[in-house]
């Protein structure tokens, strides 16, 4: 039997490190607990990571290099309800990988400024992701809004997301981490951000999308 090749430390470290900052928070965590529970020494770690801002970098792009990849729009026809959902569930589901770079933003940002610079690329790209689709359902004319109202749509669709996880981290800190409680945080930001959208969309659209709304509310009970 071929046995698969042991992972190597480095994809370690930053697995257990994604783990423990999305558990305890990234200012919590030193580079010594991660050797501890890796059980390996200081220098260790260190041979492949500077310092914690080393580690957390590393992860960083490892986060950006998976949102880049998720935020595009049809490029062979015009974006519907179904890719607005779409859109949505995977921005959420990675974000909740990365969850610490959300719960700790402010604090991240504010003494790396790498995070800082990319991190204002991140949004200003997931606005024009949400302006895209708007314009497509418009063009569809399955959405009923002037681009004054899209543009202010598609930065209230980013603002409730890129914040929702920590809103539901004030609301229950103490479930924050438990897989069913991550399911219904989810659902939850799902329809918060698609309820934005509802009273602008028309037609067979919006029977869809109330559909997909009774659907997520279903999910929430």
């Amino acid at each position: 039997m071929q046995h698969k090749a042991p992972r190597r430390t480095r994809e370690r470290i930053l697995e257990l490190s994604l783990r423990l900052f999305n558990e305890f928070g990234e200012p919590n965590i030193t580079t010594t607990v991660i050797a501890e529970e890796m059980n390996i020494s200081p220098g260790n770690l260190y041979y492949h990571f500077r310092n914690k801002d080393d580690i957390v970098n590393s992860l960083f792009s490892q986060f950006e290099a998976e949102i880049t990849r998720m935020l595009a729009v049809p490029a062979d026809r015009k974006a519907n309800i179904e890719d607005v959902w779409l859109y949505l569930h995977l921005m959420f589901e990675l974000v909740w990988r990365y969850r610490f770079f959300y719960r700790d933003l402010s604090d991240l940002l504010s003494r790396n400024r790498k995070l800082e610079l990319h991190f204002k690329q991140i949004l200003a790209h997931k606005i024009k992701v949400a302006q895209q689709l708007c314009l497509g359902l418009r063009a569809d004319k399955a959405m009923e809004a002037n681009d004054l109202e899209i543009d202010a749509l598609a930065t209230n669709m980013v603002v409730v997301a890129t914040y929702w996880l920590s809103y539901e981290y004030v609301r229950n800190p103490r479930k924050y981490s438990e897989q069913q409680a991550m399911a219904d945080a989810l659902a939850r930001g799902c329809y918060q951000v698609l309820s934005l959208i509802g009273p602008y969309l028309r037609g067979e659209t919006h029977l869809l999308f109330q559909k997909l709304a009774e659907e997520y509310l279903k999910k929430i009970k």
